[in-house]
């Protein structure tokens, strides 16, 4: 995602070479003789966009830090789905972390050097790239435990199946750390010549190279981060919903299967809400890139304004994960019911080791423990779909 920091470079042959818009992008609009003044598009997104990026950063936080805690508790991870969620919950943390930069980027102008900019900018992009690739993770192994299973055989090392859930989550992130390097290599600090405002954004120094590297970034994050996930749920959950629609002979509820069903249909309809908009502008922004299609200053405010609102709903996709994959889609209001219970049957047992002999209670601690541990080898999931 490249929108609070655009790609930059001028062409005084058209008066709209660039297509990244962007709400303080009016040196990119101009030609011999005409500027394109955007001065309301930054009035509208220094009073939009921190209002956004303080509520999810809100909700994101404590949606995504409860999924973190709910799982180091459980002190284990059973199965490839629980490793993508805890991934998945970081890379929205790191992702919302950068929030509060944008958000003062867009009231005040980027005040915080070239250094931040960069690191920033690549945080930015790398986290969110990596939430969309953990997505198509999950639904991939969801379908691998519906027609392979997912216990571990006993032929199986744990010690080699620890090894691939390490090995595939280095990938995962090593994939996403790419789509953040031009971030990070060409993000800068600009002052534009209409204002004394600076901005963070992706700037060229070669204007003859700039349009052909600018449109191939785009299309290329679209199509990795967008278009692939979206085929690969597509496909794995169709898939899914299709043997859970012909589970009842295997002994499946009718109603936990679909229940079932809602959840997957939850997941896609959520994602392609969130992400579809924003994507469809990107790409609009790519084709101008190659064919100077927007050659109107109030269009390019509309862009500008467009890319704002469906970047913000792209972003809520950071605080509807936990609900998607964790309140609506898995045991975890069990496991948090289960650590307050721990918690208070811990005080409990402290009260009263005043009251009672020694000897009883660690007879009592003893049937309790082995009794959690069966419990507990029952589960071949923590969190399941």
């Amino acid at each position: 995602m490249e929108s609070h920091h655009d790609y930059d470079f001028e062409d005084h042959d058209h008066y709209n070479i660039s297509s990244n818009h962007s709400y303080y992008d009016e040196d990119d609009y101009k030609d011999l003789h005409t500027v394109c003044d955007k001065q309301d598009v930054r009035s509208f997104g220094g009073i939009f966009l921190p209002v956004v990026y303080t509520l999810a950063l809100v909700v994101g936080l404590a949606g995504n830090s409860m999924v973190i805690f709910v799982y180091m508790s459980q002190k284990r991870l059973r199965t490839m789905t629980d490793v993508f969620i805890l991934n998945l919950a970081f890379a929205d943390l790191l992702l919302l972390f950068t929030l509060p930069f944008w958000a003062a980027d867009a009231v005040n102008g980027w005040e915080i050097g070239v250094a931040a900019c960069k690191i920033t900018s690549a945080l930015y992009t790398t986290n969110f790239s990596c939430s969309m690739l953990l997505l198509a993770c999950i639904s991939v192994d969801r379908y691998r435990a519906l027609t392979q299973g997912s216990t571990i055989t006993h032929g199986q090392s744990r010690v080699n199946t620890r090894r691939k859930r390490v090995l595939l989550c280095l990938l995962v992130w090593m994939a996403a750390c790419i789509f953040g390097l031009p971030d990070m290599v060409l993000a800068t600090v600009k002052q534009y010549a209409t204002s004394n405002r600076k901005a963070c954004r992706v700037a060229f120094d070669t204007p003859s190279m700039a349009k052909a590297v600018k449109a191939t970034l785009e299309l290329l994050e679209m199509s990795l981060s967008f278009l692939l996930p979206i085929m690969v749920m597509m496909f794995c959950y169709c898939r899914v919903g299709m043997a859970l629609s012909q589970a009842a002979t295997s002994g499946v509820r009718g109603g936990r299967r679909w229940k079932a069903f809602r959840v997957l249909i939850a997941v896609v309809g959520v994602f392609l809400l969130t992400q579809l908009p924003y994507n469809i502008v990107k790409f609009i922004k790519a084709m101008d890139v190659i064919f100077v299609v927007v050659t109107d200053c109030e269009v390019s405010k509309r862009l500008d304004r467009a890319n704002q609102v469906t970047e913000s709903l792209a972003l809520t996709h950071c605080c509807l994960n936990p609900i998607l994959y964790i309140f609506i889609g898995s045991s975890f209001k069990e496991h948090v019911l289960k650590i307050a219970k721990r918690f208070g049957q811990t005080g409990r047992r402290y009260r009263q080791s005043t009251e009672q002999p020694t000897v009883e209670i660690s007879l009592r601690q003893q049937s309790q423990t082995n009794a959690n541990s069966e419990s507990e080898e029952k589960d071949t999931s923590t969190f399941t779909i």
